[in-house]
């Protein structure tokens, strides 16, 4: 045997905390990779010997190079005592773990942060990182909390909503009784007394702040902690995500916020796929779009490169990413294209009744909330979604950056939303591209009903072929449930209100506009 492979309770604050080690061989001193998790539920009921086997298999090809993994079931998950409280216990967590280590014989004074998604989020909340933190592969997560939870104001129940429910102490046995309709409850404060039997502090007050600039995003509960984790962290960082990862927009927001001579040692990567990098559940399969098979061993080889043992994977400073529909990696500044198309959305108005009772739905979640990308349903599917499309393109058009849109509205209420969906036109279907929800108080806190306004909308970053004879398809809608919790057409927070009203809502297509920057 040419590795050694151990577990340990490390006690602290009043939880034992389940921690494997796993050496190269027993005795002598490694660069240490730490990655902390709260996705082992299927490990509270298995034995200590059985998660040892799973973490060898998982972590070999580190061993194999050389370095030791110290993997730690976060609070109230898995073999972990305590209880879980998303983000709560991470920052204590995570540095009583790293000042362990440094106590180890086996530390070499290299410590390495290792995770994807929240087991990244373990890691930012431990910032400003110890100079003994050399790395740090820090995949498919974004640092700003606010972006975790809310996109403009509205909460999202299909990235986070579900999650936390789910997560919130998960093993104190709780009766959730979960459906997500429970969140269209009115008032939607009651949610965490109804669902846990308790008030949760930290989920009740994210909902009595959708506003990205209230001083609650720099507490502990907002997230606090994680506000430019890495900008200035000034080691070499590898983040990853996908055009349709939950957090596409937060990590390109991330990557260009790094100061000068972080980004100079660091790199992102943007595969094709949603959160999972896999193709899997995606209704496209694109050639040689798989990250983790195209580029393989790329995250062992990026340690080794900042260790002097080989080559970056990645070009440092730079952007490496999938076009799609051109089965095509490509390595740039991925800078915003100067050249743009505006098209106009029609020659008329359209009106429609809005009822938050009765909510629209839409395939995939895109880039804002799980479930990737997927075929549409068919064109003008209800009478409070209005579908328009540009004209057909008369040549391969390679669409890159952020996309916007400018729709011009009117309601009978004093504040109701619009969501904005865009989808490619294909042959076998309609493959949904880009969201954004907001509302008329995000511009006008004393709206006159029934006056005409613009209201702006910002896609995410995005980097595909339209082919010739395709086109692009807009609907325009109020309510996309259960991605984003409903508009209930009234002014004021939203979680403390306790009606709902009917909006009778207008577009002027003749006054709004789709605008793609393309690469000439």
């Amino acid at each position: 045997m040419d590795y050694f492979l151990t577990y340990e309770y490390l006690y602290f604050n009043n939880a034992s905390l389940f921690t494997v080690i796993y050496l190269p061989k027993k005795e002598g001193k490694f660069p240490t990779i730490i990655y902390r998790t709260p996705y082992a539920n299927d490990s509270s009921e298995i034995s200590e010997q059985e998660i040892l086997e799973k973490t060898k298999h998982a972590y070999k090809c580190f061993v194999d190079r050389g370095y030791a993994v110290v993997f730690q079931h976060c609070r109230g998950r898995g073999k972990s005592g305590g209880d879980c409280i998303p983000y709560i216990y991470e920052r204590e967590d995570g540095l009583h773990l790293q000042q362990w280590i440094r106590k180890q014989s086996f530390y070499n004074g290299e410590l390495y942060l290792f995770g994807g998604s929240y087991t990244s989020s373990v890691h930012f909340v431990t910032a400003p990182f110890s100079k003994d933190i050399k790395g740090a592969i820090l995949e498919i997560q974004d640092c700003n909390r606010y972006n975790c939870n809310y996109r403009n104001g509205f909460y999202k129940i299909g990235l986070h909503g579900s999650w936390y429910i789910d997560m919130y102490k998960h093993k104190s046995n709780i009766e959730k009784n979960y459906v997500v309709e429970d969140f269209n409850m009115l008032p939607l404060i009651n949610l965490s007394v109804a669902k846990f039997k308790e008030k949760a502090v930290d989920f009740d007050e994210i909902l009595c702040h959708p506003d990205p600039k209230d001083e609650f995003w720099k507490s502990r509960n907002g997230g606090g902690e994680t506000i430019n984790a890495i900008k200035h962290a000034d080691i070499p960082i590898l983040l990853v995500t996908g055009f349709y990862d939950i957090y596409t927009g937060g990590i390109f927001d991330m990557w260009n916020d790094l100061d000068e001579n972080t980004k100079a040692k660091s790199a992102l990567v943007v595969h094709p796929y949603d959160h999972n990098y896999y193709s899997e559940g995606q209704d496209i399969v694109f050639e040689d779009g798989m990250i983790l098979d195209y580029f393989k061993d790329y995250r062992v080889n990026w340690l080794d490169a900042i260790r002097n043992k080989n080559s970056f994977p990645f070009k440092q400073n730079k952007v490496t990413y999938y076009k799609l529909f051109e089965k095509q990696w490509l390595c740039d500044d991925f800078n915003q294209p100067n050249e743009k198309y505006t098209f106009i959305l029609g020659d008329k108005k359209v009106t429609y009744l809005y009822d938050p009772n009765n909510c629209a739905t839409f395939k995939g979640g895109l880039c804002t909330n799980f479930g990737g990308a997927k075929y549409q349903e068919k064109p003008n599917l209800r009478s409070d979604i209005v579908t328009v499309y540009t004209p057909v393109f008369n040549e391969d058009t390679f669409i890159k950056g952020k996309m916007s849109a400018k729709i011009n509205v009117s309601s009978d209420c004093e504040d109701t939303c619009f969501y904005v969906r865009l989808s490619l036109v294909k042959e076998n279907g309609d493959y949904g591209l880009r969201d954004d929800i907001t509302q008329i108080s995000n511009y006008d806190k004393n709206y006159e009903s029934n006056s005409f306004m613009d209201l702006n909308f910002s896609f995410d970053e995005h980097a595909f072929v339209v082919k010739k004879g395709e086109k692009i398809r807009i609907d325009i809608s109020s309510s996309a449930f259960p991605l984003y919790v409903r508009h209930t057409n009234n002014k004021g927070l939203y979680c403390m209100q306790t009606t709902t009203k009917v909006a009778k809502n207008t577009i002027d297509l003749s006054k709004s506009t789709l605008t793609l920057y393309y690469v000439k």
